[in-house]
């Protein structure tokens, strides 16, 4: 028969114990002497990379831009404006933009002929000022000025006016004795001008 001490066992199961609770006994002694330490350490385990795949951002291209009209050979490039107009009193801008590279001068009134939609001339009176233009006020004094590239300049045209059915498509317009004319068609349709009207006109004056 066999005897078994019973202080044996306990010496024998104390020291299983021991052996598998070393380590956490270990842990807990380091996180009551250094706890930031032991919680840096913790926190350091790795994190399993993502399986999901990233996607990467794209940028659509932008379209392109319009092409810009050409510049005449002249260095300016005259556009007409909207018509205004109120008690039969009607007034519109052109504007001159020096398009260029060099500066341009200017001195005094555009030649203006307006033009029916064959772009034949209208017999129309085109004076220099607007005092003759009923309710349209004094137009001011010419003065020479230098546009520089990319500056602009305006003049102002008023009339009376005429008939709602008239042709009058086009404008033709000459910055300064010897240029060639540029033609041009007006933005809001026919004009109300006809044979035997008057167009006033002021002079190039610098735009703001």
């Amino acid at each position: 028969m066999t005897v078994i001490r019973i202080g044996h066992v306990l010496t024998l199961a104390a020291a299983a114990v021991l052996a598998t609770g070393c380590s956490s006994l270990e842990r807990e002694l380091e996180r009551e002497i250094d706890p930031a330490r032991t919680a840096t350490a913790e926190s350091a385990e790795p994190v399993p990379a993502s399986t999901t795949p990233r996607t990467v951002p794209t940028t659509a291209p932008s379209e392109p831009a319009a092409p810009a009209a050409a510049c005449p050979t002249s260095g300016v490039r005259v556009t007409p404006g909207p018509v205004q107009g109120a008690m039969g009193l009607r007034a519109m801008t052109v504007t001159l933009t020096n398009c260029g590279t060099r500066p341009y001068e200017l001195n005094g009134y555009p030649s203006v002929r307006v033009l029916d939609e064959e772009r034949d001339p209208y017999d129309i009176e085109v004076l220099e000022g607007t005092d003759a233009i009923h309710m349209a006020g004094p137009a001011p004094d010419p003065a020479p000025l230098t546009l520089k590239p990319g500056e602009t300049a305006r003049s102002g045209l008023s009339w009376r006016m005429m008939s709602p059915d008239t042709s009058t498509t086009y404008l033709e317009i000459t910055p300064a004795p010897g240029e060639r004319p540029q033609t041009m068609e007006t933005l809001d349709g026919p004009l109300d001008l006809t044979d035997s009207g008057r167009l006033g006109t002021t002079p190039w004056q610098k735009s703001d």
